[in-house]
């Protein structure tokens, strides 16, 4: 799992996942999975929206639980 605050379109942390399948696809247990901000044009100034668009706990436990259900 890559993490980052940016959004996730064509950004340093696609191009890092993209690169971590392409080279060790082959010792895997499930798919690299990319979080960031939703794309939005700017960061949203009411403190509601900041929290929808930005990564959080609960997002994150999400994508874990997903991933572990690769295993499962």
């Amino acid at each position: 799992m890559v993490l980052t605050e940016e959004p996730r379109n064509n950004t340093f942390a696609m191009s890092l996942s993209g690169n971590i399948q392409e080279h060790c696809f082959k010792h895997l247990d499930a798919p690299v999975v990319t979080i960031g901000s939703e794309n939005m044009p700017a960061i949203p100034l009411n403190s509601t929206l900041e929290q929808t668009m930005l990564p959080s706990a609960a997002k994150v436990t999400q994508k874990i639980e997903e991933l572990f259900d690769y295993w499962g």
